[in-house]
């Protein structure tokens, strides 16, 4: 658990802090995003729902609140403008209740991603879950230079958001062990989680082609990622 948490944090750091110490980063950013978002969504697919629905023993009430989730994020995203899946604000002034909604959103998302890397719940018994790290990490880093680029204005400040960002999905994790929730309610958070995994993977491919021009690289990268996550799910 150690490892997963430290893992968690520096690489959100790392994410945030690529904003200053990678020239040109931002301009760059559409395909590691595209990347990203098709390694999430993969890992969604064959990872999460087969699980969830496996281990449920009323799989209709789970496909409710996959459905639930999927909703909430985009409720989410109504306060946090996106950074989730990358979205950049740099283009506008945000004001200070606006960055409020923003930190807040991104914690009540990450503090529930954290849960799905518990290692006390029946979700795992088929195996470890590196291949959800990965994903979670994948998904993090980006919304981590977002989120910086977003609070640039804020100078020391941002540092404290980001470091407070790095924090929320091992507060997840430790949570969801520290409570020992029921295997029931453990299936109902994964559920919304993968809902909204669902939500935030499929964005990314929307918003990488606002005129849905889906070009050979975008292709190329996005089964890059799918690959990937059948790697490290199957062969690792």
């Amino acid at each position: 658990m150690l490892l997963t948490i430290i893992i968690l944090i520096v690489c959100t750091l790392l994410g945030g802090l690529s904003l200053n110490l990678i020239p040109g980063v931002q301009k760059n950013l559409r395909l590691p995003l595209i990347f990203a978002g098709s390694y999430l969504f993969a890992i969604t697919i064959i990872h999460i729902i087969p699980e969830l629905f496996s281990i449920s023993s009323n799989p209709s009430t789970i496909g409710l609140y996959v459905l639930i989730g999927f909703f909430l994020q985009q409720f989410l995203e109504y306060f946090s403008s996106g950074v989730e899946h990358g979205h950049v604000h740099v283009h506008k002034a945000v004001s200070t209740s606006g960055r409020a909604s923003i930190i807040i959103a991104l914690m009540v998302h990450s503090l529930l991603e954290g849960t799905l890397l518990t290692h006390d719940s029946p979700f795992h018994e088929k195996h470890e879950s590196y291949s959800l790290l990965l994903g979670i990490v994948l998904h993090k880093m980006p919304a981590a230079f977002a989120l910086m680029a977003t609070m640039q204005g804020l100078g020391k400040k941002a540092i404290y958001l980001l470091i407070l960002f790095s924090l929320a999905s091992p507060a997840g994790l430790l949570l969801s062990d520290l409570v020992l929730l029921s295997a029931d309610s453990l299936l109902i958070v994964f559920a919304i989680v993968c809902g909204s995994f669902l939500h935030i993977s499929t964005t990314i491919f929307v918003e990488a082609s606002p005129d849905h021009h889906f070009g050979l690289n975008k292709i190329l990268i996005s089964l890059l990622g799918a690959v990937l996550a059948i790697v490290v799910e199957f062969m690792m």
